[in-house]
């Protein structure tokens, strides 16, 4: 590697700094208002990275203790009425996630989108959308949207977790005791 090129981490951490600068702050309170609801049963989703993504908010969320599933594994019961679904796609249109978006819209779930377009079929779908404005990115692919989209959503559980006495331990007291 030549020394006088950047230090690619620090590339790295410009680009997701610019982003997360960037989200919307109406848009982040609606999802943490969503997020509040009280009762509701959520499902997480997103294909490729962006499900692994999708699967550490659910973790988080259960952390909150919320009722929370990743939609796709074996122990998620069924999409009802009044249930919320989360789903992660960078462009929006990514034909599984847009699937489970409609079917759980049938099932009168509500959608939150997070995504990086803001004209796409799963925001057309979604009552609540997080944009992560994800921009041109040396990075390969779809990486800066997932990195700002795993941060933002993990300031969302911060947020959900502001002004609460004692939450940090109920959430490690929650959190696997099998490692």
């Amino acid at each position: 590697m030549d020394m006088d090129t950047d230090k690619t981490w620090l590339a790295v951490g410009r680009e997701v700094g610019d982003l997360l600068g960037d989200v919307d702050e109406t848009s982040f309170d609606a999802v943490v208002t969503e997020l509040l609801t009280p009762g509701r049963r959520w499902f997480a989703t997103g294909q490729g990275r962006s499900g692994l993504v999708a699967s550490m908010t659910a973790m988080r969320l259960m952390h909150l203790g919320q009722n929370v599933h990743v939609l796709g594994e074996a122990t998620a019961p069924s999409v009802e009425s009044g249930d919320g679904l989360i789903v992660i796609s960078g462009s929006g249109e990514t034909p599984v996630s847009v699937h489970y978006a409609r079917r759980a819209r049938a099932h009168g779930a509500r959608i939150l989108a997070v995504t990086a377009r803001p004209s796409s079929t799963l925001v057309e779908l979604a009552d609540v959308v997080l944009r992560v404005p994800s921009r041109d990115t040396a990075q390969f692919s779809g990486s800066l949207f997932e990195q700002g989209a795993l941060l933002v959503l993990d300031a969302v559980v911060m947020a959900l977790t502001a002004g609460r006495e004692g939450e940090h331990a109920r959430m490690q007291a929650r959190h696997t005791n099998m490692q």
